[in-house]
């Protein structure tokens, strides 16, 4: 399969349309954003290490009756995906306060919660990504009440899955963002990535953050923490 014509270029990916017409190539880059843009730099090798988990974490959630748009991998940094409309949705599930949310209502960050927490936001650069609420949502014809009660329940089922994986890694899964696509029929999958990106991932012994936090809060060692959580993926799937 080959790249015909750049589709898409966003922040940490570029997508390419290939000579079928419901198959995708994504390439993933070093690029490293955050606070919307405003942060700029590059993790050497984060491209590949999130292109090769993504794809490993998808595969699992296949096997577990997850609906994906994971295709195949064509090399280290490219993969063959499903064509999919992005659902303009960001979903947010959290286990423990961090982040905006623990900056927002004033939670102490690393407080656990006691049920699974799920957020929703319009995926919408100009506007900064705007929390909304699902009257929003439907208010401005993002997703049908269907579709949303269907995104919640794979939200949910997905973060049962990947907790208990990343719990057997010695790592926390303390919260991630998800992104679903329509396909050609309108059936609901899982797209996007899950990486160290998109993954709040702690050590679960030393609380350790391996995950894009050490990128935007400038705490070092961001390569090391993405090789380190890859490590443990890889060394889990050969036991």
């Amino acid at each position: 399969m080959k790249k015909l014509k750049l589709l898409y270029e966003g922040k940490a990916k570029k997508v390419y349309q290939t000579e079928m017409a419901q198959r995708l190539i994504v390439e993933y880059k070093d690029d490293a954003t955050a606070f919307n843009g405003l942060k700029k730099g590059t993790i050497v090798g984060k491209g590949i290490i999130n292109n090769k988990m993504s794809n490993r974490l998808m595969q699992r959630l296949e096997d577990a009756g997850i609906p994906t748009h994971f295709v195949t991998e064509l090399n280290d940094r490219e993969t063959v995906v499903q064509r999919v409309s992005i659902v303009p949705l960001e979903v947010i599930v959290r286990n423990i306060a961090a982040g905006s949310f623990s900056m927002r209502y004033g939670v102490e960050e690393g407080t656990v919660f006691e049920q699974p927490t799920i957020e929703f936001s319009y995926k919408n650069d100009s506007l900064g990504d705007p929390l909304l609420n699902m009257d929003h949502a439907k208010a401005l014809k993002l997703a049908t009440d269907a579709e949303i009660a269907t995104i919640r329940t794979m939200a949910l089922r997905i973060n049962e899955i990947l907790k208990s994986f990343w719990a057997e890694c010695g790592v926390t899964l303390v919260d991630f963002k998800l992104e679903f696509g329509r396909l050609s029929d309108g059936t609901i999958i899982l797209a996007d990535e899950i990486s160290p990106d998109t993954c709040r991932l702690w050590d679960a012994k030393t609380g350790d953050k391996l995950d894009k936090d050490r990128f935007r809060r400038d705490l070092g060692g961001v390569e090391d923490a993405y090789a380190e959580i890859m490590r443990r993926l890889v060394s889990h799937d050969e036991k």
